[in-house]
């Protein structure tokens, strides 16, 4: 690789940083919104659930898989987020190798 495609790497990379950041806000709002989802609706649930009178020993697992979407959907965006931290992370190894290539090659 000669000098000027490692530089014009590095700015590619860093720009796909830069919107790497904004994607992470993005999903890190998405994974809080639905954590408050799943706890709302399986706090609704419990409650409806020992209105109803089953018994208390059962009460968070039943809830749990009545509002089962909700729990998906917050696993999903947990998942999510974290394979955007990984994507990121990536960036930033591909950074580092290509500021060690251009190391090298200007002090050759």
């Amino acid at each position: 690789m000669d000098l000027l495609n490692v530089t014009k790497e590095i700015h590619a990379a860093s720009q796909r940083l830069g919107k790497s950041a904004d994607a992470l806000f993005g999903l890190g709002r998405a994974k809080a919104e639905a954590e408050r989802d799943y706890r709302l609706a399986l706090s609704q649930e419990i409650l409806k659930l020992k209105s109803e009178g089953m018994q208390a020993t059962l009460i968070v697992d039943v809830a749990k898989g009545n509002v089962h979407e909700k729990l998906f959907q917050r696993d999903l965006s947990e998942a999510q987020f974290k394979a955007g931290i990984e994507a990121a992370d990536a960036i930033k190894v591909q950074v580092s190798a290509l500021q060690t290539i251009l190391k090298y090659q200007t002090d050759v």
